[in-house]
């Protein structure tokens, strides 16, 4: 087992010295205790905003927990996550209605203006995209939701227009 590395910042920029600190505090405030592992994700999730594979590593090797459980617990998951997310959400709808109607031409527009895939976050942070299901505004489609507000009837301009009030 390699030694765990306490300045991981070389290794990912959001693992500063002030957020190891806390994700110790965190870890030791859970070490040996039984079912400690899923806490200690979730605060850690909080602290960084997500878990990327260092801080898997320092965390396998602080709880003394195998790195395989560690990760097969952050992917089984639905509310872990391993990709840094936006400040801002946006969930595109592709159920059947909203399909019709033509809301892959508005996914395509936003992932081609914001420069990200479905599942990825812009390189400033600024906007997470999803696509989703169904949002239930069947009646409003194409629906787009961003941070919570529901956009009814979206074109792939108007999903532009909409995103540029987001800062």
């Amino acid at each position: 087992m390699r030694p765990i590395e306490k300045n991981l910042e070389s290794l990912n920029p959001d693992l500063t010295r002030d957020v190891m600190a806390k994700v110790d505090e965190i870890i030791d405030r859970y070490k040996g205790k039984p079912g400690c592992l899923i806490p200690v994700l979730e605060e850690c999730q909080v602290v960084v905003e997500y878990l990327p594979m260092e801080l898997l590593e320092y965390i396998s090797g602080r709880l003394n927990i195998p790195g395989s459980t560690v990760f097969g617990v952050v992917t089984f998951y639905s509310f872990f996550t391993m990709v840094p997310k936006g400040r801002h959400t946006i969930k595109v709808c592709m159920g059947t209605a909203c399909y019709v109607r033509g809301i892959s031409e508005v996914q395509n527009r936003l992932q081609s203006q914001l420069n990200i895939k479905v599942g990825g976050t812009t390189e400033d942070r600024r906007f997470s995209l999803e696509a989703v299901r169904c949002l239930g505004a069947c009646g409003l489609a194409p629906v787009m939701v961003v941070d919570g507000v529901t956009h009814g009837g979206v074109t792939p301009e108007s999903s532009l227009k909409i995103i540029d009030k987001y800062e």
